[in-house]
């Protein structure tokens, strides 16, 4: 495979255009920290909302998506279709909590929400664990995929790759801060969007194909096709469909699906204008990350299990690639060497912008982690906006140093490094939900969650076989997961009850700051009333109607996603009917968004 003259305009024109948004960024960026972090906090949902669907379509989202799908088939998905659930309630609920507390960043919420020592060492603690190791194990992943689309397509050797491709988005990252990320987001995405929908239309017309029909029908895919698992197979049910949606996405933290929202998301929530932009950004995010973008990667997959079968086929055609790198997520970039001249370019620029939209936000995000809520906080509390920007942009570089370590020299595949993010983080989702709304969380529950979590999940990954407790019902993995989420959970449950809850002023501080409201908050309303002190409500206790609008928003956004993928199967009945139910869902979810908007003003 060879770029001709017209793919290397494209590359060149494609890397201008993105140096070119950090260049006239730049100045407004360095301002202070917040304009380099939040923009000024004055971005409009449409904005925010690309920006965190560019961010989640990463140069490896292809790559697992086809892993998974060559694994176990598309039901596989419901992996990280799950987690919609998590991001529908923090549309309805969570962001306008977040938009409320003004902080700059989530972490420093922990000195909002509590107090004393143990909420800064909290703040600080995290900082670096989730600013450097979780991050950097992040951008490891996505730099991963980046290596082997260059061995792939470009014969390149995965250092000469690291390097490449993280000189230009640590320059522009570093020059525009958060509102050159953003914009740079909006461009990647609409390539990033038309390469993988070109990427599809090619791999189905390939010679061996021809069709979708052919496609579908041909002995290497019918087994995968199901969208929901095999109900007859309840290993399969449980794993890939029951857990996920009864368990996952409430008691799991993952990045960009946190539950009650955190991390890059609740940076882009933060940074919006006022209440209305986060809820509109975050809804958008939503329904674009869950209903337009996995059909693409999912029939790239598809035609990738009839070209390529299995990894000795993957093997035999590049030989060049190291055994470390070979999997069957590996078959998405091999699928892009069938692209001709032109659009090759272009979908090589597509998966360039997935991968530096990726990073850049997760440097960006890391950088605000370790300069604000580390190095403000603790090690020079006079710092002058300049000098913070300056850490800023440094600190940029040093997070890109240490994700290319992860990625030459850890990691192997896609799956792994999902599976790894999953475990570590189970049983701590319920903390970051109900510490909104449950006075009695302290700061020590939140570090005897993520210290039990932490430990349980490297002696399970350590010392625990997947085979040896795997069952007919459970795999290995699902097996572990609810182990670790029982486990961490009583911890920190058995730690909020028997603790000392935070001190009256700091709850009051707080529950004035954001309006939570609820039964949750029923003790500190009594005792401020005997205190005869004001925490009087601007905002009504609206989450039983918001708890209406996750049901229907969510049975929205899955109606999309499966109507197009009834109607790519051609079985026109099921499309109809699900195209009623989402426009039945979809109406209620706004009439229901009209109702609590007129409550809240």
């Amino acid at each position: 495979m060879a770029f001709t003259g017209l793919d290397w305009i494209i590359m060149v024109v494609f890397f201008a255009i993105v140096l070119g948004i950090g260049w006239i960024t730049m100045r407004t960026a360095g301002k202070n920290t917040t304009e380099f972090f939040l923009g000024g906090r004055n971005m409009p949902w449409w904005l925010l909302g690309v920006s965190m669907v560019a961010t989640t379509f990463s140069a490896d989202t292809p790559n697992l998506v086809t892993g998974m799908v060559r694994e176990s088939g598309i039901s596989k998905n419901w992996a990280w279709w799950a987690f919609l659930v998590t991001g529908m309630i923090t549309v309805f609920i969570y962001s306008r909590l977040w938009r409320r507390s003004k902080v700059l960043t989530d972490l420093e919420f922990y000195e909002v929400r509590y107090s004393g020592k143990a909420a800064a060492f909290l703040r600080g603690f995290r900082a670096l664990y989730l600013g450097i190791f979780f991050n950097c194990l992040i951008m490891g992943t996505v730099t991963l995929a980046a290596i082997k689309i260059g061995a792939v397509m470009f014969n390149l050797q995965p250092l000469h790759t690291v390097v490449i491709t993280s000189v230009i988005v640590v320059v522009y990252s570093m020059l525009g801060g958060i509102k050159g990320v953003i914009w740079t987001d909006f461009f990647q995405f609409i390539i990033a969007m038309v390469g993988a929908f070109y990427a599809a239309y090619v791999a189905i017309n390939q010679p061996e194909i021809g069709s979708l029909k052919v496609l579908l029908t041909h002995p290497n895919v019918a087994g995968k096709l199901d969208l929901i698992p095999d109900l007859s197979n309840p290993s399969i049910l449980v794993s890939l469909f029951i857990i996920p949606l009864a368990v996952q996405w409430w008691s799991v933290w993952y990045p960009g699906s946190e539950p009650g929202g955190g991390g890059y998301i609740a940076q882009r929530m933060l940074a919006a204008k006022d209440e209305k932009n986060a809820v509109g950004a975050t809804f958008f995010f939503n329904a674009a990350h869950y209903a337009l973008r996995p059909w693409p990667w999912i029939l790239v997959a598809l035609a990738s299990l009839i070209l390529f079968p299995d990894l000795e086929a993957i093997r035999s055609a590049f030989p060049g690639i190291s055994e470390q790198y070979i999997g069957d997520d590996l078959a998405y970039p091999v699928m892009m060497t069938l692209l001709g001249p032109g659009w090759l370019g272009l979908v090589v620029a597509s998966l360039t912008a997935a991968f530096m939209s990726t990073i850049s936000t997760h440097l960006n995000w890391g950088s605000s982690y370790i300069v604000h809520d580390f190095y403000a906080r603790f090690v020079n509390t006079d710092a002058s906006e300049k000098q913070k920007v300056f850490l800023a942009r440094i600190s940029t570089a040093i997070l890109m140093i240490i994700a290319g370590t992860f990625a030459l020299t850890f990691l192997e595949n896609a799956t792994q490094a999902f599976n790894i993010l999953l475990l570590s983080g189970a049983g701590t989702g319920a903390i970051f939900l109900l510490r909104w709304y449950w006075w009695r969380i302290n700061a020590t529950t939140e570090i005897v969650g993520m210290a039990v979590g932490l430990l349980t999940a490297l002696i399970l990954v350590l010392l625990v076989p997947d085979d040896s407790i795997s069952s007919a019902y459970l795999d290995g993995f699902s097996t572990k997961l609810l182990i670790a989420t029982f486990v961490t959970s009583v911890a920190w449950i058995l730690t909020a009850l028997l603790t000392p809850p935070e001190p009256f002023e700091t709850l009051k501080d707080f529950y004035k700051l954001t309006h939570p409201g609820g039964p949750g908050w029923r003790w500190l309303r009594i005792e401020s009333d005997k205190r005869g002190v004001d925490i009087y409500e601007s905002a009504t206790w609206n989450v039983p109607g918001s708890l209406l609008q996750v049901l229907f928003g969510t049975v929205s956004i899955y109606c999309v996603l499966f109507v197009t993928g009834q109607i790519i199967y051609s079985n026109w009945k099921a499309a109809g009917w699900l195209t009623v139910v989402g426009a039945i869902s979809i109406f209620i979810t706004y009439r229901l968004w009209v109702h609590t908007e007129s409550e809240n003003e």
